[in-house]
């Protein structure tokens, strides 16, 4: 079932079902009070012996919803582990799996009975909410319950429906919506022979020869408005055609597709490096084995890991196998798309969600009927339906956005090795700066580790350079953004006619407003966080539950005037550097401003066209972009992301500021990086400077060794969520002594119950326990029999969640 539950549930098939049915099939059941969806994921001819069943308690299917389920049995055994091995519900699960839209669902249908007619005839005049309902219900033979809320109100029109039916005046039925997303379909205009013509000998008016000769110059056919507006002719004389037997108007589907007039990149015959040359023959000699192998691709910025991948997926396809690319943010997914496409053509598909719901509908239709045999996009893309898969390409594999935040949890990284390994296919990660787990992964044999060192063309790397802000203060005597190394850095690079790349991974306009007679922040209604000053919107938001409200201009708690904004974001810098550099055409790229559809695409496009000279914005900028006149990044502050209460942070920090150094210099042109902080001896800044990832590596892996955290345990988040404090602490008190309880052995360590570092979250206060276990096996039997014996001592596991390999623990 796609709910919050880790088990199966057994029900009877119909004697009509037993033969149609198979496995991946959605199929309607009760549920309760109510029916619903479920998956088919085991067929049994007779009960098991071993379990005691009582046959009468066990309910009957109502409905299949598939004949040909959209569930392969690829994905359907993927899911599973997937499900098993982060402890989430298998159901939730295969939901995830499917394209958002094509889910089916349940409606509830309301009918007026004979007795209600009988009652309509003796209040027909009534004005009461049951008489109009019942008024409504009387003009149509079905009507479904959420019109009813729509008219009437959710609250009125349930209670005016309960009492219809307690009295017998209305009957109430649920119904299958197979699919909220249907093809596209679209009338088409196709010529016809000559033998087909019906008009005698009459000439054809000028309209209706333009008609034909833009037909022939469209291969005979073209859809209908398309027709119209080529030809510039009305639809009358379209339809005379048709009568005279010289056109059929047909309705055919229509693929949406998202790359729809795109501007593709010129193929480009790229000479490969001797160290791309190694790379790829290493890969293709794994294509050829034709059995599971895993790459770590370790390549600095600018050193042609994507050319590489296109190529070993050129060698999967001439194999006849099918490839799989996948990449962290959707922004980095026009890029690869757009190139994949120039390369491959209509053996393209994307998915991520960003693209509409119809259009993902249909790429993962054509996915599933293989024609489109390569495939790109986001985590979810993992799951896509693809036959006889012979590559995986994971990019950037360390980026922490492949790990999905919600129920079901799951690692896209993690998933598509496992994929690879259960299709015997060959899996590539591909990064700068890899994750310490895949780089200790490589180390200890898992995974074949291959090297990049060099740039393509032997380009040097950026000159990367730290500011000292504490300097910079005692110099003006005050906090600024800017320092005057960086503003100097900027004229003379705009001077030159280059770009620049200003990076704040912290949008907005000020971080928190404060007020300076009483000391308080304006924090959030539902969350434990300070509200961020939105100048534009002139609104104070919280980016987690997205509660907005208007800039106050006394303090809520004193009634004092004097109310100061602190800390800079995107938005701010964005509007410093527009009042220094009037000249200069400046555009922000962050979560406000790539709202819109294909906003981003827009910004990123022009940039890189040379019509914007500088960009300002969050880390959507630090990955993949490829801007050859880009010679100057400024990076305003690092040092909150360094302060996170977060075992990872140090991590994240290094591999955010290699990243972004990497977008400088990538031309012919020198790079130079600016980092301004206030820790400049902090070891992740001074190894990203000096482009060090093995200095950086042997220093943090000893902080993980000393403190016992990943890789050398394995690691489980347990957050406890709810709205009543209390009940929060009570259920989480129970889970933990059934923790301590189940660690007989001590084999792990057991850490809280405690706060989580974000405390409350929408409108839920969050409380944390982590478990640390020396392997994996002894982390999830603590785990199983834990979770087991508090639901047998009444703990409301609905607020449980369970998170494996967790990649922070806010």
């Amino acid at each position: 079932m796609p709910l919050p539950l880790r088990q199966t549930f057994t029900y009877r098939l119909p004697f009509g079902l037993r033969e149609s049915v198979k496995l991946g099939a959605r199929l309607l059941v009760p549920f309760g009070k109510r029916q619903i969806t479920g998956y088919a994921v085991a067929l049994h001819a007779r009960l098991s012996e071993e379990i005691e069943f009582d046959e009468t308690a066990i309910k009957e299917i109502v409905e299949l919803v598939d004949e040909e389920p959209l569930i392969t049995p690829e994905i359907l055994r993927l899911t599973q582990w997937t499900a098993d091995y982060y402890a989430s519900s298998w159901g939730e699960m295969l939901k995830a799996s499917l394209p958002a839209g094509i889910n089916a669902g349940v409606e509830q249908i309301v009918t007026i009975t004979a007795k209600g007619r009988d009652e309509l005839i003796k209040i027909a005049t009534a004005t009461t909410a049951k008489a109009q309902i019942l008024n409504a219900l009387a003009k149509s033979s079905e009507t479904a319950a959420r019109e009813l809320n729509n008219q009437f109100g959710t609250t009125v029109a349930q209670r005016a429906v309960r009492e219809l039916v307690k009295n017998g005046w209305a009957g109430t039925f649920q119904r299958t919506i197979t699919s909220q997303v249907k093809p596209k379909r679209r009338k088409s205009v196709r010529l016809l022979p000559p033998e087909n013509h019906r008009n005698g000998n009459k000439s054809l008016t000028d309209a209706q020869q333009k008609i034909i000769e833009t037909l022939l110059a469209s291969d005979g056919e073209l859809l209908f408005t398309e027709l119209i507006e080529t030809a510039d002719i009305g639809a009358s004389a379209i339809n005379t055609l048709a009568k005279h037997g010289y056109v059929e108007i047909v309705v055919q589907e229509v693929m949406r597709d998202p790359l729809k007039n795109a501007r593709l990149p010129e193929k480009l015959n790229l000479i490969l490096t001797d160290e791309q040359t190694v790379v790829l023959r290493e890969i293709e000699t794994a294509l050829d084995g034709e059995k599971y192998k895993a790459f770590l691709v370790h390549g600095v910025t600018g050193s042609g890991k994507t050319e590489i991948y296109i190529r070993a997926m050129k060698n999967a396809l001439a194999k006849g196998k099918s490839s799989l690319m996948l990449v962290p943010e959707i922004a980095l997914t026009p890029v690869f798309s757009k190139r994949l496409r120039a390369v491959f053509g209509e053996e393209v598909a994307i998915l991520h969600s960003n693209l509409s719901t119809g259009e993902r509908f249909d790429e993962w239709r054509r996915i599933r009927r293989g024609q489109a045999r390569i495939v790109i996009g986001t985590r979810s893309a993992v799951f896509a339906p693809l036959e006889k898969i012979g590559l995986i390409i994971v990019d950037e594999e360390h980026d922490g956005s492949y790990r999905q935040h919600e129920s079901p949890f799951y690692h896209g990284r993690d998933v598509a090795i496992v994929r690879a390994n259960f299709a015997h296919a060959v899996v590539v990660l591909g990064s700068a700066t890899p994750a310490l787990e895949s780089f200790h992964n490589a180390h200890t044999g898992k995974y074949e580790y291959v090297r990049l060192r060099n740039r393509v063309g032997n380009r040097p790397m950026a000159q990367a350079e730290i500011v000292d802000m504490r300097d910079t203060f005692k110099a003006f005597g005050k906090d600024t953004s800017f320092s005057p190394e960086l503003v100097k850095a900027l004229e003379e690079t705009h001077a030159r006619g280059e770009q620049s790349i200003i990076l704040l991974n912290r949008r907005g306009f000020s971080q928190f407003v404060l007020c300076r007679s009483c000391g308080e922040a304006v924090r959030c209604n539902n969350c434990d966080i300070t509200l961020t000053f939105h100048k534009r919107e002139g609104k104070l938001v919280c980016h987690y539950c997205n509660h907005r409200e208007r800039a106050p201009r006394v303090c809520p708690q004193c009634k004092s005037q004097y109310l100061f904004f602190v800390g800079e974001g995107t938005e701010q810098i964005e509007d410093i550097l527009k009042r220094k550099f009037s000249e200069l055409r400046i555009a922000r790229v962050d979560r406000d401003t790539t709202a819109k559809k294909k906003e981003l695409e827009r910004i990123l496009e022009k940039f890189s066209a040379g019509e914007i000279d500088m960009l300002v914005g969050t880390q959507m900028l630090a990955k993949g972009h490829d801007f050859p006149n880009v010679t100057l990044v400024g990076v305003i502050s690092v040092d909150a992301g360094l302060a996170m209460p977060d075992f990872r942070s140090s991590e994240r920090t290094f591999q955010l500021l290699t990243q972004v150094a990497g977008r400088a210099g990538r031309g012919d042109l020198q790079g130079r990086v600016l980092i301004q902080t206030y820790h400049p001896e902090h070891y992740a800044l001074t190894h990203a400077c000096a482009q060090n990832y093995d200095a950086f590596y042997a220093e943090e892996i000893e902080f993980r060794r000393n403190l016992a955290y990943p890789p050398f345990v394995a690691l489980a988040s347990i957050l406890i969520k709810h709205p009543n404090y209390n009940y929060a602490f009570d259920n989480a008190q129970i889970l933990k002594d059934c923790l301590n309880n189940a660690n007989t052995g001590n084999f792990c360590r057991i850490l809280g119950v405690a706060p989580a570092p974000l405390s409350r979250l929408k409108g839920e206060f969050r409380l944390q326990i982590l478990v640390k276990a020396a392997n994996r096996s002894k982390l999830r039997e603590l785990l199983d029999f834990a979770l087991h014996d508090a639901q047998e001592k009444f703990c409301d596991l609905k607020i449980v969640y369970v998170e494996i390999d967790p990649v922070n623990l806010l």
